[in-house]
């Protein structure tokens, strides 16, 4: 029986090995039960041992970053796509154009042609919140409709976002207030919103599976992540803001250098086919998937339900923008909280 691991946190590595045949070194940014779904489903269909590690997106970028002159790591899957377009645009990933590509939604090839083929949506998602009904309704607050809303001084200890550093939710969330507002106004919103934030959290789908348990209030994620919670029973209400909101494509990546590169390909269209994506559901997925034959849940968002931003991912991805945001949000956010 073919095993392998997940390791959770920044500083996981794998361990230095010589690449054997019939082995695969991944990074997977997606929530954990689904990057074990995934990476069992392939081990079944395959003669391919993988090595997994659970890692958010900006903590996979950094890794990648760091071992670019020895890779550890052969295929980054999943995870909002700027880190991706980051990887890409630093010459960290390798340009590869599966077979597959012809299946694929146009938002998903739109990530490809982008990235020169060094990168692919998976998946869709679109930003919202999660909040816990059971503590607005003691509090007497009215459900919050607006990223106005959440301004609410009635909210204050009750929010929790995660750090853009780490987080490529919290980054989408930071590039789409931007693009929103502007840069100088969204900076001035999130000041304020920070006098309501409780924690800023390493894991982007963190502050919803926390508003479930009721230790805060209201958690600013991927509405997927907050639509698994309500499925699984919770008292979370999903909410899209009024005045527009941003949405992520997804990636994945092959590391420039991988040494499995066979299985790192094999990988690739396997998982871009509709029997993968069509496995997501049965792991609480809800996300919206990137092969147009795939069946997405009946629980998940349609795009054309919301109200998006027409969201500038090759610009937000590009090293210098996303830098920037990073350190400004460093400076006068992180470092005030």
């Amino acid at each position: 029986m073919k095993t392998y691991m997940t390791v959770l946190g920044a500083a996981a590595a794998f361990a230095p090995a010589i690449a054997q045949a019939g082995e695969l070194n991944l990074i997977c940014s997606a929530d954990i039960v689904i990057c074990e779904k995934i990476v069992e489903s392939f081990e079944a269909g395959h003669d391919t041992d993988v090595n997994m590690v659970r890692l958010s997106s900006g903590e996979a970028y950094a890794k990648i970053r760091a071992e670019a002159r020895n890779p550890q790591t052969d295929l980054w899957w999943a995870g909002s796509g700027d880190p991706h377009l980051q990887a890409a645009n630093d010459g960290l990933t390798q340009p590869y154009e599966s077979p597959r590509l012809a299946e694929l939604h146009d938002w998903a090839l739109a990530q490809a042609k982008t990235s020169d083929y060094r990168t692919v949506g998976v998946y869709a998602g679109v930003l919202g919140w999660g909040y816990n009904t059971e503590i607005f309704d003691k509090k007497g607050l009215g459900a919050p409709k607006c990223w106005a809303d959440l301004l609410d001084p009635g909210l204050k200890g009750e929010i929790q976002i995660a750090d853009p550093n780490s987080s490529g939710t919290a980054y989408t969330a930071l590039a789409t207030l931007v693009q929103l507002m502007g840069e100088e106004e969204a900076f001035d919103y999130l000041k304020k919103l920070g006098s309501n934030v409780s924690q800023y959290t390493k894991s982007g789908s963190a502050p919803v599976k926390s508003a479930a348990r009721g230790e805060a209030g209201l958690g600013i994620v991927f509405m997927h992540d907050a639509v698994a919670q309500a499925e699984q029973g919770f008292p979370i209400s999903v909410v899209a803001p009024c005045e527009g909101t941003g949405y992520e494509v997804g990636s994945m990546s092959i590391v420039d250098g991988a040494y499995n590169l066979d299985a790192a390909k094999e990988f690739y269209d396997w998982v871009l086919s509709p029997e993968a994506q069509n496995l997501m559901p049965e792991a609480g997925s809800y996300q919206i998937p990137s092969n147009k034959a795939a069946v997405a849940s009946d629980k998940a968002l349609k795009l054309e339900e919301v109200k998006l931003i027409d969201y500038d991912f090759a610009k937000y991805g590009e090293t210098e923008t996303r830098q920037h945001l990073l350190d400004r949000w460093s400076r006068e956010i992180g470092s005030s909280g």
